[in-house]
């Protein structure tokens, strides 16, 4: 039988995660009795740098319960660096994981689907949400948006799979030899390969809590997505440099057939026009490109994602 781990990442979860926590273990509960998993499978709670009592129930959680481990992260470093966090420490003791956020809006009755998918040969199982009902028209409007543009951009993703997945040993180890700094792991489960397969489900309300991703983080985590896979919006922007000097040409012929008639007529509104168009336009492509460049950058310093401060679990080896 196969070892599962299921990790979940945890930022400021006091309200939901006892819930959390006792839910997921009956599934892990219910798979041992079906003898689906390895007795020893167990749910990973990774802290990232919460605020409030997230740890203080983690810790007292693994302590009673056979079923949870916990790994405290040194300080707050993202939702996907800390969900990389735990799939690379579950990866050293596991032979499966299934990654899940600790709201339970995700419908974790579905887990025992992804494991017979898996069981039956698939290596990763998205987990896609198939309907918004729960979401306000904004949320749906903007997560529409997200998913085409990416696409559109040339960064491959999932409609309406966020890191809801299963991964096995093969392709946990795939994920660790990509090393860039800007993670943004939904687009890269996507290029991996191996067998893939998708499971639907309806997505729930939130039952405690807030959510960890207002409308500013929404936006900083799209363009991260595009400009992690992308190079397409330098590609437009160059389209619409040969645009506008296209325009520039045609305007100068304009302007020389109107002076030879004598219809030229003075004025600076539209000279001002101009200079504030192709200004404004020269300024998003330099932030544009600044935009790249700067991820290089960060890419060339190699930095860690994360820094483990501890880990709870009886596979977790011995301090030193």
């Amino acid at each position: 039988m196969k070892k599962l781990y299921i990790v979940i990442p945890c930022y400021n979860e006091e309200e939901i995660l006892p819930k959390t926590i006792t839910e997921m273990g009956k599934v892990i509960e219910n798979l041992i009795a079906q003898n689906k998993i390895d007795p020893t499978s167990k749910m990973l709670l990774v802290d990232d740098g919460s605020r409030d009592r997230t740890w203080d129930i983690i810790a007292s959680a693994q302590k009673t319960n056979p079923y949870v481990a916990g790994l405290k992260l040194s300080k707050n470093v993202g939702h996907q660096n800390a969900l990389l966090a735990g799939l690379d420490t579950a990866n050293t003791v596991c032979d499966v994981t299934v990654s899940i956020d600790a709201d339970l809006q995700d419908d974790i009755s579905v887990i025992e689907t992804m494991i017979d998918r898996y069981l039956d040969g698939a290596e990763v199982v998205l987990g896609v949400r198939n309907e918004r009902k729960t979401d306000s028209f904004f949320k749906r409007f903007t997560a529409q948006s997200f998913y085409k543009i990416m696409n559109v951009l040339g960064a491959k993703t999932v409609y309406n799979h966020a890191d809801f997945r299963l991964m096995g040993k093969r392709a946990m180890n795939a994920l660790s030899e990509y090393h860039e700094r800007n993670v943004f792991l939904r687009g890269i489960i996507t290029q991996i390969g191996y067998k893939t397969e998708t499971v639907y489900y309806a997505r729930r309300e939130r039952e405690a809590g807030e959510s960890k991703y207002p409308l500013k983080k929404m936006v900083a985590f799209a363009w991260n997505g595009i400009t992690s896979f992308s190079t397409k919006p330098i590609t437009l922007i160059l389209g619409i440099g040969i645009f506008t000097m296209l325009l520039s040409c045609l305007a100068f012929i304009y302007m020389l057939v109107s002076y030879f008639f004598g219809s030229v007529v003075s004025g600076w509104s539209s000279i001002l026009l101009s200079v504030w168009f192709l200004g404004g336009l020269q300024m998003f492509a330099i932030g544009l490109i600044g935009q790249y460049i700067g991820k290089t950058y960060i890419e060339s310093k190699q930095r860690p994602h994360y820094h483990v401060e501890r880990f709870l679990s009886e596979d977790a080896p011995a301090e030193k």
